[in-house]
């Protein structure tokens, strides 16, 4: 196997938990490659280089093999190389992270009544 669609490549080393979440990130550009939009039938090759967002991680990454196969996590992290910045990105941004956490980073969506009442305490 040469290529494999850019979705279920996607799926397959774990950065997204669904296949049909690979395809939305790929259609509103959340994935590059080449540092170009593409499409989620858009084939992928080991030696492409992949920006992938998935709203919580940023990776730089490059295929270093191929599968369309979903397996276990270290079958899976075999199928990239993650670049040097992106490691040094990542590490910088997890200990800023440490030292002061966003309040609203860990909501999703609306917050709830507790929610509320806990933003209001932190900002009086």
């Amino acid at each position: 196997m040469d290529t494999t669609r850019i979705d279920k490549w996607l799926w397959a080393a774990r950065f997204f938990k669904t296949r049909s979440l690979a395809t939305d990130a790929v259609e509103r550009g959340k994935v590059k490659l080449r540092g170009e939009r593409t499409k989620p039938s858009h084939g992928v090759k080991a030696g492409d280089m992949l920006q992938i967002d998935n709203g919580a991680t940023e990776w730089e990454v490059q295929v270093c093999a191929i599968s369309d196969k979903r397996g276990s996590a270290a079958v899976a992290q075999g199928l990239y190389g993650e670049t040097a910045a992106s490691v040094e990105k990542r590490r910088l941004l997890a200990e800023q992270n440490h030292f002061f956490k966003e309040p609203t980073a860990a909501l999703k969506g609306r917050p709830t009544k507790r929610d509320r009442r806990l933003l209001d305490q932190s900002s009086s």
